[in-house]
């Protein structure tokens, strides 16, 4: 009796430390939960809504600012109105807006050509990547960008250019050179390039739509002097800015960028420090070849630092937010499932696409880079990075970002363009409606991989 009652004991004392730690263990799984949730929290404020302190340089250096508000308001010219700034490509997040005004604007009753709304609408932080510093009279004091200048849009679920936020997605309809050459002070630019003002706004009115040009103040390239494709010249004098890539389906991702610079935090800190001007810390010896990158070179920017680093704090925070943001599936009714199908099956088969556009991340899982002659394309923009070569393009979520042209500079007008393209390079013999199959099959790409339905 006496082992049974000990082993009775030992039973209850075993079952009671044995919820005692499942307890704690479910207890430090939701911390962790929560940290993690609170994390991507924090980085969904800084993706939208951080300047890194770079008001010093487009406000301060580049008085941007004083074009926007426009001498109505103590600046330069006529001023921005929101039907310019639509126009060029600015968004606008309904959910920031109070419901008087969104009556009013349904009504009819904002004037949209007046620059007192494009600045009401600023202070709302209702301009996506547009974060405004105010003075009492209501007037602007400066002006800073953020991440979700080029790397959100919203669903124009209101009107064309407002409604909801849709972070992670490229805005190909902004147009970034055009709105900096509205800046009245341009003399950072002409000294970096060494050229003057006329020059600069040619340059930067070449880019047009869904374009920038990350290399420029690297390396001065502004044109591509022969665009070759297939061994066919098929441009002479072409723009060096690059399409704006989506910021979203990026986990599992190794190389970032069309040319495969470094990695996302890589890259945010690169962008944070030298395109967006922000204060903080940046270190890539890299840099210092003055043969491939004079201007960085001459300027130091693979040494950047700040006693106040606005920055570097911030970067695994933004990071996780961009590694949550999933490519999006497409809308019902947006591709051919049945041709999807089957265009899978080429896709992993006849066509090989798979065989660098790996499943599920559609890039190679590693050193996802190819010299220019593999994929029988000039080598102008790989040249112009460190290992010149193009990265693997991730394809989840293409039916995101179908305007502006396919590949880095755009040069392949639809996805059609695209498979014959490659169908020419590897001579892989496909017919017309093999081709039309693998289209459909590109624009059915999200998050997980498509079930086909009948």
């Amino acid at each position: 009796m006496l082992v049974g009652k000990t082993f009775h004991k030992a039973l209850i004392y075993s079952g009671v430390l044995l919820l005692i730690v499942v307890l704690f263990g479910a207890a430090a799984m939701q911390a962790k939960a929560s940290q993690s949730a609170d994390l991507i929290a924090e980085g969904k404020q800084i993706f939208r809504f951080d300047t890194f302190g770079d008001e010093d340089f487009w406000g301060g250096q580049l008085m941007l600012h004083q074009a926007i508000q426009g001498e109505q308001f103590g600046g330069v010219g006529p001023g921005v109105s929101p039907a310019t700034a639509l126009a060029v490509g600015l968004k606008v997040d309904v959910d920031a807006l109070p419901r008087s005004l969104q009556r009013q604007l349904r009504r009819g009753q904002v004037d949209l050509n007046d620059p007192a709304v494009t600045l009401a609408l600023i202070k709302l932080d209702a301009v996506l990547g547009v974060k405004g510093f105010f003075n009492r009279n209501g007037s602007l004091s400066s002006i800073g960008i953020t991440c979700a200048l080029c790397h959100s849009t919203v669903d124009n679920s209101f009107a064309p250019g407002i409604g909801k936020r849709l972070d992670g997605w490229a805005n190909r309809d902004l147009n970034v050179g055009a709105i900096i050459a509205l800046s009245p002070d341009l003399s950072p630019f002409e000294t970096i390039l060494g050229v003057d003002r006329d020059t600069v706004v040619t340059v930067l009115n070449s880019w047009g739509p869904g374009k920038f040009d990350a290399e420029l103040v690297l390396d001065g390239k502004a044109f591509n002097p022969e665009q070759v494709t297939d061994g066919v010249v098929t441009g002479t004098n072409v723009s060096g800015a690059t399409l704006i890539p989506p910021a979203f389906g990026l986990a599992g991702v190794n190389l970032h960028t069309w040319t495969g610079w470094g990695s996302v935090p890589y890259w945010n800190a690169f962008v944070a420090n030298i395109e967006m001007h922000g204060k903080g810390n940046f270190y890539d010896p890299r840099l210092d070849n003055a043969d491939q990158f004079p201007l960085a070179a001459a300027n130091g920017f693979g040494h950047i630092q700040n006693s106040e680093d606005l920055i570097t704090p911030k970067l695994p925070a933004l990071h996780a937010y961009q590694l949550s943001l999933l490519a999006p599936k497409p809308p019902d009714g947006s591709f051919h499932r049945r041709a999807a199908a089957r265009g899978e099956e080429l896709f992993e088969g006849k066509a090989n696409c798979a065989s660098c556009h790996v499943p599920p991340l559609f890039t190679e899982p590693g050193w996802n880079l190819h010299t220019p002659e593999e994929i029988g394309i000039d080598s102008f923009q790989a040249d112009r990075s460190p290992d010149l070569r193009y990265r693997t393009a991730p394809l989840k979520g293409l039916w995101t970002h179908m305007e502006g042209g396919f590949y880095h500079d755009g040069r392949f007008a639809t996805l059609l363009d695209v498979v014959n393209h490659y169908d020419t390079h590897f001579g892989l013999g496909l017919t017309d409606s093999e081709k039309s199959d693998l289209v459909e099959y590109l624009k059915s790409l999200g998050e997980a991989r498509k079930e086909h339905d009948d």
